[in-house]
């Protein structure tokens, strides 16, 4: 006896509800702020999603570089009255090298 595994010519009114229903929740999380549907279904964000969204294409648009303190510490090297730490270097270089043999020796 074979086995239908597609379910073909078979209806099942209570999955193709559902499915239908997921469909329709799936578009209207992808829309804009409120959008009402054709049932008269509503979808609207709240506050903290609309700031959310603003903040992640805020985050998209920026390049991550602090251009103020770039142009200060350009101005203080060629006015030579940039200062280096140099304990605090050897001790970043330091640590840098001991994370970066720690870790291959983890592996």
């Amino acid at each position: 006896m074979p086995i239908n595994i597609n379910n073909t010519g078979l209806k099942n009114a209570n999955i193709d509800s559902k499915s239908s229903n997921r469909q329709v929740q799936g578009e209207t999380q992808q829309k804009p702020a409120s959008v009402s549907q054709k049932g008269g279904d509503a979808v609207s964000l709240t506050s903290e999603a609309q700031q959310l969204g603003g903040l992640q294409e805020k985050a998209m648009n920026s390049s991550g570089i602090d251009q103020a303190k770039v142009d200060k510490i350009k101005a203080d090297i060629e006015s030579g009255s940039y200062k280096i730490n140099v304990e605090q270097l050897a001790n970043k270089l330091a640590q840098f090298e001991s994370d970066l043999f720690s870790n291959g020796n983890n592996e």
